[in-house]
């Protein structure tokens, strides 16, 4: 076996990083460009590459633009409307000062199913420099929980935009994809924030000069904790009672057909939005029109990442279309590893080069894919293996480090010590987590031999 694919798809993913770090390419052109570059270096023919990188970045974006946009819109009405407010305070009220982490802590959870981290972490910080002038305790010990929270939702669990299009890239039912994440995400987020902020007690930062000027909503005039839980969780309860359904519905049952179509992670978020568009906008007054120029800014502000995965998938088609994937697979066959350690190292690799936990994902899903077949691993749970390592190693190149930097006013020494062991220990956890669950559910049931052989047509189906 020539392993020339293996060495080209190495300068491939060091010409990538080079573009991003040294040049400062956007990721989606510098996807397109190293995806092009590995394609005609594997022999492929100038249209040929150009036809398997459209048709990649096609049918990843397909199968997932709606589920991004739909999400990025009810977080946007539920930032707009106060909603995370109102579910934040009320859960403060309801713990009190000795559990106050544990309000962080669900408050993030729940409000981070369907907003994104950055938009979750800038709706929220603010309260944490509230509840810290009220209840004394230091802004990272506070925030910490919160921060953990976050990450993970954003990480673990569908429909964010990491999750949900490595499960489109593996072929996973992404319904039982939210509902493994879901349970291994509570004790990530456990030990990541409560647990871990107790070392980082006697940190005494203050917020930064200028920051606490939030915006402020007045009581009476926030949606109820009631409406806010409800609106916020209806995606994710519908994607969770598919799963469940699933799983003790008999095969061919009415139920389970309509189950599977109200559940599917389209229909949950369109659902979700429109019952958002009611209960946190014109139900509370808003005009259509406010409520649609919400909805075209919350579109307008994931167009850069839909180009990003788009472009990762076709990444991803070249892999598989060049013969690249198929010396991926004949050497994962041979390893001792675990698939599931194979896909998290990759990830965790991929992370603290490029920074971004998003794009190590779906570059790393790409190499991992050729794994699948034959591995006697749910690809569900090699999902969240690949998610949990793309939250690895955190550090100067990813955004989220600085902007933990600058709302917790730490030092850049701090920030190392509280983000970015943070950030190690969900993935950790994350992985052993996997690992555990895989042992406990096993393999996946036996699927047709087309799937399995012919993972290129799989993938042009989703």
């Amino acid at each position: 076996m020539s392993m020339v694919p293996l060495y080209l798809l190495g300068a491939a993913i060091l010409a990538l990083l080079v573009l991003i770090l040294r040049f400062k390419f956007n990721p989606f052109l510098a996807l397109i460009l190293t995806s092009f570059g590995l394609g005609l270096a594997n022999g492929m023919a100038p249209a040929a590459v150009l036809s398997s990188i459209l048709k990649g970045a096609g049918d990843t974006y397909g199968s997932i633009f709606l589920i991004i946009v739909a999400g990025a819109s009810i977080g946007k009405l539920i930032e707009e409307s106060g909603a995370a407010v109102s579910v934040s305070r009320t859960f403060t009220r309801f713990f009190g000062v000795k559990r106050v982490q544990l309000a962080m802590v669900l408050t993030g959870f729940l409000v981070g199913l369907p907003m994104f981290y950055n938009a979750g972490f800038l709706v929220l910080t603010p309260l944490v420099y509230a509840v810290s002038v009220e209840t004394g305790f230091p802004i990272i010990y506070l925030g910490l929980p919160l921060s953990a929270a976050l990450s993970v939702t954003h990480g673990f669990v569908p429909p964010h935009p990491g999750p949900t299009t490595i499960a489109n890239i593996f072929h996973a039912d992404l319904n039982l994809t939210l509902l493994y994440g879901v349970i291994l995400a509570i004790p990530a987020t456990l030990l990541g924030g409560p647990f871990l902020s107790r070392f980082m007690r006697n940190m005494k930062n203050e917020p930064p000069p200028g920051f606490y000027q939030h915006r402020e909503f007045r009581e009476e005039h926030l949606p109820s904790f009631g409406i806010s839980l409800f609106t916020i969780l209806i995606p994710v309860l519908l994607m969770l009672i598919g799963a469940i359904v699933n799983l003790t519905v008999p095969a061919g049952s009415k139920i389970l057909k309509a189950s599977a179509f109200l559940s599917d992670a389209n229909v949950a978020l369109m659902i979700g939005l429109f019952v958002a568009m009611w209960t946190l906008g014109m139900r509370r007054g808003m005009s259509m029109d406010g409520v649609m120029k919400l909805v075209v800014a919350a579109g307008s502000s994931v167009a850069l990442l839909l180009l990003i995965i788009a472009s990762g998938g076709g990444f991803k088609q070249i892999l598989l279309d060049s013969g690249v994937a198929d010396v991926i697979k004949a050497l994962a066959a041979r390893s001792a590893l675990s698939p599931l350690v194979l896909a998290w190292t990759t990830a965790a690799f991929v992370r603290f080069a490029v920074g971004s936990a998003t794009v190590a994902g779906i570059a790393a899903a790409g190499i991992v894919l050729p794994m699948i077949p034959g591995s006697g691993v749910r690809p569900e749970l090699l999902v969240i293996a690949v998610s949990s390592g793309s939250l690895m190693f955190s550090h100067l190149n990813d955004t989220g480090f600085w902007m933990f930097k600058e709302y917790y006013n730490a030092s850049v020494k701090q920030t190392f010590q509280v983000w970015t062991v943070m950030e190690c220990t969900v993935g950790t956890v994350g992985l052993i987590g996997v690992l555990i669950m895989n042992a406990i559910v096993g393999p996946p049931p036996p699927k047709p031999v087309t799937q399995v052989t012919m993972p290129t047509a799989v993938v042009a189906t989703r």
